[in-house]
């Protein structure tokens, strides 16, 4: 009863709730378990044909660059990555992007779509997708966003006027919720698809709403929230890095700024170099100081090898505080002076 007669009108609310944060109407909005769902949805139900190419970034998220591989086994459909290494300027990244494009049409290929993000998993810097959108327009390539960072982190407003083709988020992240939505144009018929996907728990859902009041009555609303997360990763990722002695790198700022100015950041996380390990050792490190985290210390510290250096990406929540980051940066020192006394080998089987 529930399913057929309730939910129904509570998943409309949570969408009419949802959509203003996006600049979107209701009818563009659906919701789906997570980000890489809704990539595979949108992925996985366009029609192929052979010389049709889906152009992503070197910087895209593990589990959707293994959803492109998976249709290149089953669908007359290749892959290109543009690589790209942090730091970058926004310019540098649109410039390379076109250059394959061009290249790719030279060679008689058909770009079905490309793929880009909203804010990097890794290294954490806010990625152009203003301008990628444009760029795909204007070559008239289909665009697909993985905003997986991106509901609740950074302002997207402006998301309808600014116009991809497909997006998806996670609200779970960075809003107190447990899914993600995959946004679309269309119309009516575009909800309707998505209203009963067979048997699912659809109570992350309809929290939506009640979540969304939460956030504006007792945390001021979106734009305090982001203002005090950014607030924080900052002074947090400075104050980790006069602890450890270590680099501060770009606290995921809009690379259009510079390093240079790399305290004007346009996301909530901040990453930190850690040094004096030895590359050789790099992928080991980094798997032993990631697991130990959790199981030693109960909590969580992204650390990965990234440009031949090894780093830590830190996070900025409402809930957190100055004393949390220099916790961490006490944790990470005590896993460094660790690695540094080669019990991380012993974990090598």
């Amino acid at each position: 009863m529930f399913l057929r007669n309730t939910y129904p009108d509570l998943l409309e609310k949570s969408r009419r709730a949802v959509a203003p944060l996006l600049g979107v109407s209701m009818d563009e909005v659906v919701f789906v378990p997570n980000a890489t769902t809704g990539v595979n949805t949108v992925i996985r139900n366009l029609v192929y044909q052979k010389g049709d190419v889906i152009v992503h970034f070197s910087t895209a998220y593990g589990a959707c660059e293994k959803t492109i591989d998976s249709l290149c086994e089953t669908e007359h459909i290749e892959r290109v990555s543009v690589k790209i290494d942090y730091p970058v300027e926004d310019e540098d990244i649109i410039s390379k992007f076109k250059s394959v494009v061009q290249d790719l049409k030279n060679d008689g290929k058909t770009i079905k779509l490309a793929m880009f993000d909203t804010v990097l998993n890794f290294p954490g810097a806010r990625f152009p997708w203003e301008e990628m959108v444009e760029t795909c327009k204007t070559l008239q390539i289909l665009s697909l966003i993985d905003g997986a960072h991106g509901v609740g982190h950074v302002d997207l407003t402006h998301l309808g006027r600014v116009g991809p083709d497909f997006f998806t988020s996670n609200c779970y992240k960075y809003q107190p919720l447990s899914q993600g939505e995959s946004v679309s144009g269309g119309d009516k018929v575009f909800g309707e698809l998505f209203k009963k996907v067979s048997t699912v728990d659809p109570k992350p859902y309809v929290c939506v709403e009640e979540a969304l009041k939460f956030r504006e009555l007792t945390c001021g609303g979106e734009a305090a929230i982001r203002e005090y997360c950014e607030h924080i990763a900052q002074a947090g990722g400075k104050r980790m890095a006069e602890i450890m002695v270590v680099t501060e790198g770009p606290a995921s700022y809009d690379t259009r700024v510079g390093p240079a100015q790399e305290q004007d950041v346009a996301s909530s996380q901040a990453n930190n170099k850690i040094s004096y390990i030895r590359e050789t050792d790099a992928t080991e490190i980094v798997k032993w100081m990631t697991e130990r985290s959790i199981k030693d210390y109960e909590t969580m510290i992204p650390v990965k090898f990234y440009g031949g250096e090894i780093w830590c990406r830190i996070s900025g929540q409402i809930y957190l505080e100055l004393q949390d980051f220099e916790w961490a940066a006490y944790r990470l020192e005590e896993m460094c002076k660790r690695v540094s006394n080669g019990e991380f080998k012993a974990a090598i089987v």
